[in-house]
C-alpha cells in the first residue's frame, strides 16, 4: 500500500507542476514589466532635462535632437529582448486556488469511486491467513468490495458452514445462485445450509432445491448426502442406505469421506434390522462394455495412403446420437492393430457403450486428422454392446 501512495504522490507533483509553472512564469514576466517601466521613466526624465537645457539656451535645436535620439537608442537597447506582456483573464489567484483544490478533489473522488479497498485486499491475500476468523473477515470484505463476485460469495458460504453458521451460509448460497445461475452443485449447497439453519427440519423449500439439483444432475453429491441424512434422522433407514450407496458410488476410491459414509450405511442397516425390517438388495450394477477389434487396411489401398495419416477407430450407437461412444486414434503406420473400446474411452460421461444396446464399429483414415471426415473407411454390421468375441474390421471403401 505504501508503494501505491508513493506513486500517487509522484503523479500529484507532476500534475501540480502544470498548474504552478504558469504562476512562476507570470512572476518572471512581472519583473520584466517592472524593468521596462523603469527604463521608460528614465527616458522621459532625460528628455525633460534636455528640454530644460534648450530653454536656458545651453543646447540648440540640433543638439536637442541628437540628445533625444541618443536617449531613445538607450531605451531601445534596454528593452530589447523583452517579451510583450501577456494579459491573464483568469487572474493570479485562480491557478493557486486550482493547485490546492485539484488534489483535494481528486483524493475525494478516488476515495468515493476508486479501488483502494481492492488494492488493500490484494495485498492482504498475498499473505496466508493466521486463522479461520481472519480468512472469514477477508472474504467478507471481498464480497462487500465486489458484490457481483459469485466465487467470493460461494467460498464465504463454505467458510460459514465450516464455522457452524448455516443461516449465514444459506443466505450467501442464495445470493450465489442468483448471480451464477441454478447450478446443481450450488442448489445442493444451498439446500444443505438451509436444512441445518432450520434445525435439521425438512421443509418444502429444501425438498424443492434437492429435487431440482438431482433432476439436473442425478449424481450431485451434496444433495445425495443431505437426503441420506434427512432420511436417517426421520428413521427412513432404507432410503438413507439407498441415497448413501448412490453417493458412495460417486466418490473416488481414496476419498477420506468414504469410511465415514460406509459407517453411516452400517448404522442405518443395523437400525433397520433392529426395527424388524430387511435391507433391500441394490440392483446389480451394469457391466461395463468392452469391445476388442482388430483393424487392417485393404491391400489395394496400401499405395494410396501415407504412414502418417490418422486412423480413428470408434464405436457409435445404431439408434442414438451420431457422436462416437468410444474412440481410439492411431496412424496408418500402426496397422494392422488390435484395440479395445470400453466405457473408459467415452468422449462424454453420458455417452458410454454400456448405455446403448447396439453399436457399429467404424475405422476411418483422415489425412487432415479429422475424425468426422476422411478418405477411406471401414464399417462393421450392428452388434450388441455386450459382445465379448473379438471383432475384425477392414478399411476398404472410399469415405463418402
Amino acid at each position: 500500500m505504501i508503494d501505491f501512495w508513493l506513486a500517487a504522490g509522484l503523479l500529484l507533483l507532476v500534475a501540480l507542476s502544470f498548474l504552478l509553472i504558469p504562476v512562476l512564469r507570470s512572476r518572471r514576466a512581472q519583473r520584466e514589466e517592472d524593468r521596462t517601466a523603469l527604463n521608460v521613466a528614465l527616458y522621459q526624465e532625460r528628455v525633460t532635462e534636455l528640454q530644460t537645457q534648450q530653454e536656458e539656451g545651453v543646447l540648440d535645436a540640433a543638439q536637442m535632437d541628437a540628445g533625444r535620439a541618443e536617449a531613445a537608442r538607450e531605451l531601445l537597447a534596454d528593452t530589447e529582448g523583452v517579451d510583450a506582456p501577456r494579459v491573464s483573464r483568469l487572474g493570479k489567484p485562480l491557478p493557486l486556488l486550482a493547485a490546492i483544490l485539484v488534489p483535494v478533489l481528486g483524493l475525494g473522488l478516488y476515495m468515493h469511486y476508486g479501488a483502494s479497498d481492492k488494492v488493500e485486499l490484494t495485498r492482504e491475500f498475498s499473505q496466508a491467513p493466521k486463522s479461520m476468523e481472519e480468512m472469514t473477515q477477508r472474504l467478507e470484505r471481498v464480497v462487500a468490495a465486489q458484490p457481483d463476485s459469485a466465487e467470493g460469495m460461494y467460498f464465504l458460504g463454505r467458510t460459514y458452514m465450516a464455522q457452524d453458521r448455516p443461516a449465514d451460509a444459506a443466505k450467501m448460497f442464495e445470493r450465489t445462485v442468483n448471480l451464477a445461475g441454478r447450478q446443481p452443485e450450488l442448489l445442493g449447497q444451498w439446500a444443505q445450509a438451509q436444512y441445518f439453519a432450520d434445525g435439521k427440519k425438512w421443509s418444502d423449500k429444501v425438498q424443492a432445491l434437492t429435487d431440482e439439483a438431482l433432476k439436473a444432475d442425478p449424481k450431485e453429491v451434496t444433495s445425495l448426502g443431505l437426503l441420506g441424512i434427512a432420511a436417517f434422522e426421520g428413521e427412513h433407514y432404507q432410503d438413507a442406505i439407498d441415497y448413501w450407496n448412490r453417493l458412495l458410488a460417486q466418490l473416488p476410491p481414496d476419498d477420506p469421506s468414504r469410511e465415514a459414509l460406509q459407517g453411516g450405511i452400517t448404522r442405518a442397516t443395523e437400525k433397520l434390522v433392529a426395527s424388524g425390517g430387511k435391507v433391500a438388495q441394490a440392483p446389480a450394477a451394469k457391466t461395463a462394455a468392452l469391445l476388442k477389434v482388430s483393424v487392417d487396411l485393404a491391400a489395394e489401398l496400401k499405395t494410396k495412403v501415407q504412414p502418417g495419416d490418422s486412423v480413428f477407430i470408434f464405436a457409435r450407437a445404431v439408434s442414438g446420437p451420431p457422436a462416437p461412444l468410444a474412440v481410439k486414434r492411431m496412424t496408418v503406420a500402426d496397422l494392422p492393430v488390435t484395440v479395445e473400446l470400453s466405457d473408459a474411452d467415452a468422449m462424454m460421461p453420458q455417452l458410454k457403450l454400456s448405455n446403448f444396446p447396439e453399436v457399429q464399429l467404424v475405422a476411418r483414415i483422415s489425412r487432415a486428422g479429422k475424425p468426422t471426415a476422411g478418405e477411406w473407411i471401414g464399417r462393421s454390421q450392428p452388434l450388441a454392446s455386450s459382445t465379448t468375441a473379438p471383432q475384425t474390421l477392414t478399411i476398404d471403401s472410399p469415405d463418402k
